[in-house]
């Protein structure tokens, strides 16, 4: 290099630090930053990592928004009859497939609950959404917590936690009533070894409740849950158990700022609801609780009528 090819490259070095260009390149990227980048291609939201994430938006576009994150290892349309009911009482409603469930892309990595965040924000943030209320169910509702905890309340109007696993599942030295690492384990290792029967396994068994004495046993909820199990990625749904067990939520939970409602039934074997939907309502300033007696984890669908009933009185209060 010689003497006037270096006082080139000197003086544009100097002009970049002097306009904070290279500064600005070496900073990390915020959540928010992050988020600005998806775009809309179709009924996809494209993340900045290029996830592609399928949503519905049904009803009015000029409705109040209702977003709806779906649990494990779910997708979108286990919230249809949800969505169809308030589509038809005015509400504009929006459920995306988490990245790796449904029709979403699946990839390697980001099966994470910071991902998940980042992936409802996304969504928020492409379709430009305001005054939104955010419902979550089970791992959607850790989503929802986590959205909050990193993105804030600024596009959030009220916030739905529905058998919800916040704040923290896992049994560690500071959450002694937790459940224990080898529950957890055992469900990783019985995807590995047969998740086709995993989740036959468990949408007839503890997830509805049919496993309990007298219950009346729906196979068409028990085979449109392994439909949407078995649709969604291996790798992705076998790292969303450590995302919805071993996320601690309890930081993002002193951060909601919006009424919030917390509905759980008190016979959920799948998230305990002393450990879950009690100790959350306790935890988020004028939480609003709601326990169903004898309701299983799934009552989205075994007491839909009037958890359909709830969700709208709260919306519209």
């Amino acid at each position: 290099m010689n003497t006037t090819t270096r006082a080139i490259a000197a003086g544009l070095l100097a002009t970049f630090l002097q306009t904070g260009t290279l500064a600005h390149a070496a900073e990390p990227a915020t959540p928010a930053q992050i988020a600005a980048r998806a775009t809309v291609e179709g009924n996809y939201v494209v993340t900045a990592d290029g996830t592609r994430l399928y949503y519905k938006d049904w009803g009015p576009k000029n409705g109040p928004v209702v977003t709806f994150s779906h649990g494990w290892p779910l997708s979108s349309d286990s919230w249809e009859s949800q969505m169809i009911f308030l589509a038809d009482h005015g509400f504009r409603v929006i459920a995306h497939d988490r990245r790796g469930h449904g029709r979403s892309s699946q990839p390697w990595n980001g099966n994470d609950m910071d991902h998940y965040a980042d992936d409802l924000a996304a969504v928020i943030t492409a379709l430009n959404l305001k005054d939104v209320t955010a419902v979550g169910f089970s791992t959607g509702g850790g989503e929802v917590a986590r959205y909050i905890g990193r993105h804030g309340t600024s596009r959030i109007k009220k916030a739905v936690l529905v058998s919800a696993v916040p704040p923290l599942m896992l049994r560690t030295a500071d959450n002694p009533n937790g459940v224990p690492l080898e529950v957890f384990d055992g469900l990783r290792k019985a995807s590995l070894e047969n998740r086709s029967q995993l989740y036959l396994d468990l949408a007839s068994g503890p997830f509805y409740g049919f496993n309990r004495p007298g219950a009346k046993v729906s196979q068409g909820l028990v085979q449109s849950w392994w439909a949407q199990g078995m649709q969604a990625g291996h790798k992705n749904t076998y790292d969303s158990i450590a995302a919805f067990s071993a996320t601690d939520f309890r930081e993002d939970l002193k951060k909601i700022d919006v009424p919030t409602l917390v509905i759980h039934g008190d016979d959920d074997q799948i998230v305990p609801f002393d450990i879950s939907g009690k100790a959350s309502a306790a935890q988020i300033k004028g939480a609003k609780l709601i326990v169903y007696p004898g309701a299983p984890h799934g009552l989205t669908d075994t007491h839909k009528e009037r958890f359909n009933q709830d969700l709208l009185d709260f919306l519209r209060n």
